[in-house]
């Protein structure tokens, strides 16, 4: 049986040419047209092959419906929030399933402030196209035009490149003379981290970077997806590796071993580099690692936490003024370049990081005090949540609680967080310490107390 498509705030998710067909596409994209403030659309993909007919088939809605269509290609999801705030449009429809298998594909919003759609507008798209509103088209003189640009990413690249020249950490980079493998795995990212990287100064070896969509391994990058990459990166005899998803909005990292410490160290390693030379506020959200907000507090930084979604996390930096802020999973933002989970921010900040304090990737991880995340899931039949969440209260009674989002609960040792998946029958379980083995008992615990 296939799965249903997944509609949301976020957009639409599903797999091609089953929960996900061209009907489903078009009324979404006259959701888009009809809800959108005035003004052009930019339109773009990632390099799954099934991209090319739904961005042919959203640019004639939009343009049916009278928008102004700018067409960037097969470009980066962060590259898509420097183009919308560049060009000045409304707002973006770029077509990705981000880290989902090679059947998936969906359509992401984004704003004129070049950030994905916040809960309130993206929820008034979602409910026209859940709704039974008719979109009519433009009367005959009144439809779009259509015009490609083909410089996004060059933009993207010179506003990290400015960035690092502004936190003095470009001129490092290059004198370090780094030796770097990238990753692309046939996604988007490739090409733009090729150049980015180049420009840096650093010898680049492309790895699958051809935008194919062509998934040598498993997309997400995951240590067990990695599994095959590590002898790779040891016969390249590189300095490290960057790992990209497919639609380039995560970073994982490799050390010259060949070695994936876990997605948690990028976004630890990117906050050190450059809240050692511009202190300031770190956001993060609930779910990620204590590495991260052990290095603000090093610096002399407030680290706050959120709930789990980029947009959460876009809006706690805002509400701070944060310096950079991010997501476990390998995301990392700095407001300067965009509000959207970038890579090649995260590639300049660790490179960055690196070369300020002369020490290998390995060096770099070793000097973090020892964590240990676990990550895990559990089937859930949502009416026993409250039931479960009252019944770990009462298990920890003295560790402080957050209930933002799911329950969270924090002692000296670590913390353990259990919150229900909006897609899935499922409660997503992470559990943190200093030994693995406690963070997998408590887990086991958690698990045990549940509603039968």
């Amino acid at each position: 049986m296939s799965e249903p498509l997944i509609v949301s705030i976020s957009g639409v998710r599903g797999i091609v040419g089953e929960s996900l067909d061209a009907s489903a596409a078009l009324r979404f994209a006259q959701a888009l047209a009809a809800t959108l403030e005035p003004g052009a659309v930019t339109l773009s993909a990632d390099s799954r092959p099934s991209g090319r007919w739904l961005m042919r088939l959203a640019s004639a809605v939009l343009e049916s419906a009278g928008r102004e269509v700018i067409e960037l290609g097969v470009i980066p999801t962060p590259t898509v929030g420097v183009a919308v705030r560049h060009l000045g449009a409304a707002g973006g429809l770029h077509v990705t399933a981000s880290h989902n298998p090679a059947p998936y594909n969906g359509l992401k919003l984004f704003g004129p402030d070049g950030r994905v759609l916040p809960a309130g507008p993206a929820g008034r798209i979602r409910d026209a196209y859940i709704g039974t509103e008719k979109f009519l088209p433009a009367r005959w003189d009144g439809c779009g035009r259509v015009r490609s640009c083909g410089e996004a990413t060059q933009w993207h690249a010179e506003a990290v490149l400015q960035a690092a020249a502004a936190d003095g950490i470009l001129e490092p980079i290059r004198q370090a003379k780094f030796r770097v493998l990238v990753d692309g795995n046939g996604g988007a990212g490739g090409p733009l981290a090729l150049q980015l990287l180049r420009e840096l100064g650093v010898e680049a070896i492309g790895w699958q970077c051809e935008p194919d969509g062509n998934f040598v391994h498993p997309p997400e990058p995951t240590a067990e997806n990695l599994e095959s990459l590590g002898p790779v990166v040891r016969e390249a005899r590189v300095d490290l590796a960057f790992v990209l998803d497919p639609d380039a909005d995560r970073l994982a990292l490799m050390d010259s071993d060949g070695r994936f410490p876990s997605e948690e160290y990028t976004l630890a390693l990117a906050a050190d580099g450059i809240l050692s030379r511009r202190p300031g506020p770190l956001v993060i959200n609930l779910s990620t690692s204590r590495l991260s907000e052990g290095v603000a507090k090093a610096r002399g930084c407030a680290c706050v936490r959120t709930p789990v979604g980029e947009a959460h996390v876009v809006d706690g930096m805002i509400a701070n003024q944060a310096i950079l802020g991010g997501e476990g999973n390998g995301g990392v933002m700095d407001p300067r370049v965009g509000w959207v989970r970038d890579p090649f921010v995260g590639m300049t900040l660790v490179l960055g990081s690196l070369a300020l304090s002369g020490r290998r990737l390995q060096e770099a991880i070793a000097a973090l005090p020892p964590q240990v995340i676990i990550k895990d899931k559990t089937p859930l039949q949502k009416e026993k949540l409250p039931g479960w969440l009252a019944a770990l209260k009462g298990h920890w009674p003295t560790w402080a609680a957050d209930e933002r989002d799911g329950l969270r609960l924090e002692c000296a040792e670590g913390w353990i967080q259990v919150r229900a998946s909006n897609t899935e029958p499922i409660a997503r379980i992470i559990a943190e310490s200093s030994s693995g083995e406690e963070a997998r008992g408590w887990i086991r615990e958690a698990i045990g107390l549940m509603p039968r």
